[in-house]
């Protein structure tokens, strides 16, 4: 990039012995400490216009932009999308996510494959899948794995609630959908995640004719590709994929579901190893085996959430415990970290408050949904 400057020449300063009386010989100065101290951006343009000589003639018949020029400009200048921050690559990982070896599997040969095996695809005439459906009970880690295979796969992530792209104006809703789809197409490659998007298109019924139903032809319009989405994928997820409207399912738009349920009691296991990081943050007491919990009856019905929620709630205990014992409220010295411990009788006091947030009654509905799209 080269940039041209031109400045006029200024114009001549009044002389010091001009027939002005003292005070209009000072108002000059004052002006002119005014405009040197002028601060930020600014005031440091100003400075470089100043500074700069005006280029010759010759100077700019020589100069011309080159190829390397825009190559270089590439790598500087980003979208106004990312610029925005609208896009942004996550900082979750798979070390982040808890168990759900199968749904990695398939995330991978959804998402990750496509992008880093392009020529296998092509040469088996294999097309990406449109769109992945994340489908299952809350707190089981929908969102987590969305944005873990976004930062694999070094795309960009645009996240979106569904409920955030409704609008009470005519138009308006709509016209968010398709700004979303093409904030994503300027930052391909790219991941579009819908969370909660049972909200943005439930199922229409054939004597509706309002907001949500041209919401939903909208995102139909998008997910159908008119315009080539140019390795945009899209990721949803929902706990209530039953009142999902059936057109947003069908081959083409969203048309893989992959049902992420409640934790079996070894991936409840690596979920604590996950949340306590190896049994290092909080410390555990010797009494403490992370494995035990994990089997435990009352852990059955737990989600991902849920046992985040039964460690805090331990190490609240433990803390509890010790400022108990300390007569006094966390004076340390700076510098100084408390050793504090988690033991086994923090846990079962935990035990008596974490309930699991699933009730039976939807774990038997979730079931249901397991089964049918196991079929």
């Amino acid at each position: 990039n080269r940039v041209l400057l031109e400045t006029r020449p200024e114009p001549p300063s009044p002389p010091q012995n001009s027939a002005a009386g003292p005070s209009g010989s000072m108002e000059p100065e004052a002006g002119g400490e005014e405009q040197r101290e002028e601060p930020g951006e600014l005031g440091r343009l100003l400075d470089l216009l100043r500074a700069t000589e005006t280029l010759t003639e010759q100077q700019l018949a020589g100069l011309s932009i080159l190829m390397s020029d825009f190559q270089d400009a590439l790598v500087r200048v980003q979208p106004s999308a990312k610029r925005e921050g609208f896009a942004t690559v996550p900082d979750v990982t798979w070390e982040n996510v808890g168990a759900l070896q199968n749904i990695r599997e398939e995330l991978t040969m959804a998402i990750l494959a496509p992008v880093r095996s392009p020529e296998q695809f092509r040469a088996l005439g294999l097309s990406a899948p449109s769109g992945v459906l994340l489908a299952g009970p809350p707190g089981c880690g929908k969102t987590l794995l969305a944005k873990a295979v976004a930062n694999e796969s070094g795309l960009n992530f645009i996240s979106v609630k569904g409920p955030e792209l409704l609008n009470m104006y005519v138009g308006e809703s709509e016209r968010a959908v398709r700004q979303v789809f093409q904030r994503g197409r300027n930052s391909a490659p790219c991941v579009i995640f819908f969370d909660e998007i049972d909200a943005l298109c439930p199922r229409r019924s054939g004597h509706e004719s309002g907001a949500s139903v041209r919401v939903v032809n909208q995102l139909l319009t998008e997910m159908d590709g008119l315009e080539t989405r140019r390795q945009v994928f899209i990721m949803a997820a929902t706990n209530r994929p039953d009142i999902i409207d059936p057109a947003v399912l069908r081959p083409g738009r969203l048309d893989k579901t992959l049902y992420v349920g409640l934790p079996c009691a070894a991936d409840r296991h690596a979920i604590l190893l996950t949340v306590t990081k190896g049994g290092t943050r909080p410390l555990l007491e010797p009494d403490v085996h992370l494995e035990e919990i994990a089997f435990d009856e009352r852990c059955n019905s737990f989600s991902g959430a849920d046992l985040t929620a039964l460690v805090r709630e331990a190490s609240v205990n433990a803390l509890k415990v010790y400022m108990k014992s300390q007569h006094h409220a966390l004076t340390h010295p700076a510098g100084c970290t408390a050793d504090i411990r988690v033991s086994r009788q923090n846990f079962e006091d935990a035990f008596k408050t974490v309930r699991p947030s699933v009730s039976r009654k939807d774990q038997l509905m979730y079931e249901q949904l397991q089964e049918s799209l196991s079929r």
